[in-house]
């Protein structure tokens, strides 16, 4: 396989373990100074695989589901572009689609940097309460 493969497989493994809520696995895909950027909330910045999933714990655990819709992906020798839109499931009440875009850094065979680009209000202004108070409390205790 070419490493333009290699970094495909890579993202696609990577979407598959968050999207099933694999938690325990995604510490692994990071490099130990990997850097990930929620780009529409600077403070949401993480450093570190153990920060990362941490970060992605508090956001994702008490989501009941989520449904990925992978539009495309591209890539070259050390990036991996992502179109993609997360269906959030929090309850049968709330469900909201967020589209974004991801863009990942390769090293290695292990992402170094990944930042996303959302419009995050569609996901903070459909989400339920509990949930937003949840991320507001966990992320402010870091």
């Amino acid at each position: 396989m070419s490493r333009i493969e290699d970094n495909l497989a890579l993202a696609r493994r990577f979407w598959d373990d968050l999207y099933a809520h694999r938690f325990d696995r995604l510490g692994a895909y990071f490099a130990p100074d990997a850097v990930y950027e929620d780009v529409p909330i600077p403070a949401g910045r993480a450093v570190g695989p153990a920060a990362i999933v941490r970060k992605l714990t508090i956001g994702l655990a008490r989501v009941e589901r989520h449904v990925h819709h992978l539009r495309r992906m591209v890539a070259d020798d050390t990036t991996v572009m992502t179109e993609h839109t997360e269906d959030w499931h929090f309850d049968a009440a709330h469900v909201v689609s967020l589209p974004f875009v991801s863009v990942q850094v390769v090293t290695d065979g292990r992402f170094v940097l990944w930042r996303d680009y959302s419009n995050i209000d569609t996901l903070l202004s459909a989400a339920p309460a509990w949930w937003l108070e949840h991320v507001t409390t966990s992320w402010s205790a870091s």
